[in-house]
């Protein structure tokens, strides 16, 4: 069972998969058109739409005074306009939408609308934005010890900052809804989101109907990573509109380039600390600030600080920490979740500070990521106060270290670059801890309808939803296991409004553990019923039935065995119910938000990874040799998509790491907005030689689905070992005398600068030395 194949994997290969865009509608079937700002920040002085408007087959150009409800489409704060009143704040921002007959129409439609615009100077860095003092929300803090006393009492103080950048989410199905109107005031949108219920809720608000009006359907994302958590609302209410102001249905689906110019990315983030250790290199005390840039509404930006806060320590024991966290308005647009969801941010700024303690003592680094490890017994509780409960990053530390030879492959590395004068090589090893659950303890439920069939097959619904993980391939197997049945009797449905209402969004890595939970729960209630029916046949009583291998028997006298269909059918002619909802919560997650102390985690997930890079030091061109994963997922479900996932998630985080930079210019224009000037990493950047592992022996300790962990996100962060083992190779070219400026992303440029930086310094020392 634990190798069962992607459940549309051979829908994809084939190309049956339908998504959004390939649904068949009617010749009713409008086009819908957003037409944006231009610049970053400005104010609308006029506007004409009258040339656009009698443009034969345009069928309605709508401004903000045409919404029926609320101007208003922030998914936490209501703070982002649906479309812009009288002021722009973002390139990218919404003004006015057109439904026409097809796109060409629309597109020339947009030409004929004149806007007159008064630019205004916009903030577009965050730097700017701390100078303007533009906080979007309160600051944060979380704190533990006295970090006055431990920075004092230091022998060792190291300062500084680290930029962070942001990452486009570059999902392959750009944003896209069709908005199908009803009768009445019903509405239908097959969104692509992550988050249906919330789609619904904010298509409900804005155009003034209840939500049991509208219903939102998602089949499958052509992924999302993040991305349309909340920002796929965006396209499903300017759909809505048009698709009720026109009575036809309306189909937006944004252009590459204006979906990378209209939507948030990843947040970038300035990070600045204050560091004292021992000559050991044991941490004693960190002052912490987090800066991020939140664009021009908040939409998640403050859970996303929450968690990159709660995840500033990464792995290590940190007895006296203090974590300030700011969030800066800027005039683009509002970043939003990506795949960790603050946590790399977070994590970042920890292991940079680890690696110059290295660097500082003259030391490898690996020995100062092992004595800063959190502890099994003690030196085991995070700044927020939480405690780490089975602690497994020792036994991953332990294996990992065997398996990927890492000493003796540092030994060699350090040969090698003593030959090699242009050549470096560098190797790192990096751990991960990652809090599972969402941090806003009410989201932590999930929903689910299970039907079963008079011929044994089964139907699960349930709230979350697919965008290529693998969520109903998991559900699907988890369906089969709790009724003994085979995988090939279950079909996982679309996830729909109507049939569970009042989901979480798909996010967190928290799909599968919410909603299985909840599916089982649903299971449980059909097994009972029918349960009762089959221990009269079987004159046993209903506890000592047993559902496994297609049949249902008493386990005390397992000879007579009823194939599972027939139990059903027997329930069935019983008039015994044999559909049932389910409905799961995470017991025991809590956090105080002003106290900045709590239990916001079910579990943690572990890893740790070694990566070996190659850097020519003329070119900046980087190489990723080897990379070791071990990570921890409990007992798999499906270690076929677990190993996907783990993958995926360290490639994806290697192109945040090193090549995929955004740029703006001094206007707000991103400058990089298509797939040929943006970087996403490509075959040539898998490593050569990639050993990806599953921990094996330890199931998780609490009581999540078939004892199995999150495994969607943890995996990203195994980039750091990538990152760093590229400044260890820079560093290589001066014997690790001179520590390299470093940022991230470690693009071409950054790589090139610093061996330059390097080169002077060794120029300069020669030149003090003669």
């Amino acid at each position: 069972m634990k190798e069962v194949a992607h459940e549309s994997g051979a829908y994809h290969t084939t190309g049956e998969a339908v998504y959004i865009d390939d649904m068949l509608v009617n010749e009713q079937l409008l086009h819908g058109q957003v037409v944006y700002s231009p610049h970053a920040h400005a104010k609308i002085k006029s506007f004409d739409l009258s040339e656009a408007q009698k443009l034969p087959g345009v069928h309605a150009v709508l401004r903000y005074k045409d919404i029926p409800g609320e101007n208003q489409m922030g998914p936490v704060i209501h703070d982002e306009l649906v479309l812009v009143k009288d002021t722009v704040t973002f390139i990218g921002q919404a003004i006015f939408l057109i439904a026409a007959d097809n796109e060409e129409i629309a597109i020339e439609a947009e030409k004929l609308i004149k806007i007159e615009y008064e630019p205004l100077e916009p903030v577009l860095s965050i730097e700017d934005a701390i100078d303007h003092g533009k906080l979007i929300q309160p600051q944060r803090k979380i704190e533990t010890g006295n970090v006055e006393n431990g920075l004092n009492n230091s022998s060792n103080i190291i300062e500084g900052e680290l930029k962070i950048g942001g990452q486009e989410q570059w999902y392959l199905e750009t944003q896209v809804c069709l908005a199908l109107p009803g009768e009445g005031s019903e509405l239908k949108a097959y969104s692509s989101t992550q988050h249906p219920s919330e789609t619904q809720a904010l298509i409900a608000e804005v155009l003034g109907i209840p939500r049991n009006e509208v219903e939102v359907e998602i089949r499958r994302m052509g992924g999302a990573f993040g991305g349309k958590e909340t920002q796929g609302n965006h396209v499903a209410i300017w759909a809505s509109l048009l698709a009720i102001s026109t009575g036809c249905p309306v189909k937006i689906r944004l252009f590459r380039d204006d979906d990378q110019k209209m939507t948030g990315k990843r947040h970038r983030y300035l990070t600045k600390y204050k560091v004292g250790f021992d000559a050991e290199g044991i941490v004693s005390a960190i002052d912490l600030e987090l800066n991020a840039d939140a664009g021009a509404a908040t939409d998640l930006t403050m859970a996303v600080l929450e968690r990159a806060m709660m995840h500033a320590e990464n792995s290590y024991f940190i007895p006296n920490f203090r974590i300030i966290g700011n969030a800066w308005f800027t005039n683009l647009p509002s970043n939003t979740a990506f795949r960790g969801f603050g946590g790399p941010q977070g994590m970042a700024g920890m292991e940079q500070i680890i690696d110059r303690i290295a660097h500082h003592l003259k030391k490898d680094a690996a020995e100062i990521r092992y004595k800063n490890l959190y502890g099994l017994n003690d030196r085991n509780i995070t700044p927020y106060g939480q405690t780490i409960e089975n602690n497994l990053l020792p036994v991953i530390w332990d294996q990992l270290i065997e398996s990927s030879a890492y000493w003796k492959r540092k030994e060699s590395i350090i040969q090698f670059n003593s030959e090699n004068e242009f050549f470096k090589k560098g190797i790192a090893i990096t751990p991960v801890k990652f809090g599972i659950s969402f941090t806003t303890s009410h989201l932590n439920q999930a929903g689910a309808l299970v039907h079963v069939y008079q011929d044994g097959t089964v139907l699960a619904n349930h709230g979350g939803t697919e965008m290529g993980q693998g969520l109903h391939t998991k559900i699907r197997q988890i369906v089969a296991h709790e009724f003994g049945i085979n995988v090939e009797k279950v079909k996982v449905n679309a996830t729909n409004t109507t049939k569970v209402p009042n989901t979480s969004a798909t996010a967190a890595s928290a799909g599968t553990d919410l909603n299985g939970m909840a599916v089982k729960n649903a299971i449980e209630k059909i097994k009972k019923r029918i349960a009762e029916v089959i221990a009269k046949e079987l004159n046993c009583s209903p506890e000592t039935i047993v559902f496994e291998n297609n049949t249902v028997f008493n386990s005390e006298n397992s000879e007579k065995k009823i194939k599972f269909e027939k139990a059903v059918q027997t329930a069935y002619l019983q008039r015994t119910s044999l559909s049932a909802t389910g409905f799961y919560r995470t017991p025991n997650v809590h956090f105080d938000r002003e106290k900045g102390k709590g239990n916001p985690y079910f579990y943690f997930a572990f890893g740790m990874s070694v990566t070996e890079v190659l850097v020519d030091t003329l070119t900046g061109y980087v190489k990723t040799l080897r990379a070791d994963i071990l990570h921890d997922v409990g007992d798999s479900i499906n270690t076929r998509l677990d190993i996907a996932q783990i993958e995926g998630g360290y490639i994806q985080g290697v192109g945040w790491v090193t090549t995929e930079e955004l740029k703006w210019d001094d206007k707000g224009n991103l400058l990089n907005h298509s797939p040929d000037t943006y970087k996403i990493p490509n075959v040539q950047d898998v490593p050569e030689d990639f050993r990806v592992n599953l921990l094996e022996g330890y199931p998780n300790s609490v009581p999540s689905i078939r004892r199995s962990k999150a495994v969607a996100e943890p995996p990203l962060m195994h980039c750091f070992s990538c990152w760093l083992a590229i400044k260890s190779a820079i560093s290589a070219m001066g014997n690790h005398e001179f520590e390299p400026q470093f940022e991230l992303p470690a693009t071409n440029e950054v790589v090139v600068l610093a061996c330059e930086d390097i080169r002077k310094k060794m120029k300069d020392k020669v030149a003090t030395v003669s």
